[in-house]
């Protein structure tokens, strides 16, 4: 199967809206706290699975060159994936969602260390 002729709504003419696209990077942002094989798993699960906004192929070949690069490569994929759906602003909101959850909790329990740590 060619990825290129791949049809999904990830092409031209997608209909998602950018309201939508957010709702759902919010959900999978909330969802896949932890390691990058349990994030990839849900993101596969709610982009190819449920939504069918990118083919299982595309998602694959993603994935594979996505691990090519150094970094996180769920990270990545969720920036490639939000450009591939809304281009520039797309990526930077898929992959500043995509972190938030862990900026957020790691803040919190700086905050809560700063606050008691010398407690004892």
């Amino acid at each position: 199967m060619d990825i290129a002729t791949n049809e999904t709504k990830a092409d031209a003419g997608h209909g998602i809206s950018f309201g939508e696209a957010f709702r759902v990077w919010l959900r999978v942002a909330l969802l896949s706290f932890g390691g990058p094989a349990g994030q990839i798993a849900v993101m596969h699960r709610i982009l190819v699975e449920e939504k069918n906004w990118i083919s299982e192929s595309r998602f694959l070949h993603a994935l594979n060159y996505c691990m090519l690069l150094p970094g996180p490569e769920a990270q990545q994929l969720a920036t490639y994936i939000g450009w591939l759906l809304h281009r520039t602003a797309g990526g930077i909101m898929a992959g500043g969602l995509f972190i938030l959850p862990g900026i957020i909790s790691i803040m919190g329990l700086s905050y809560i260390y700063a606050a008691y740590g010398k407690v004892g």
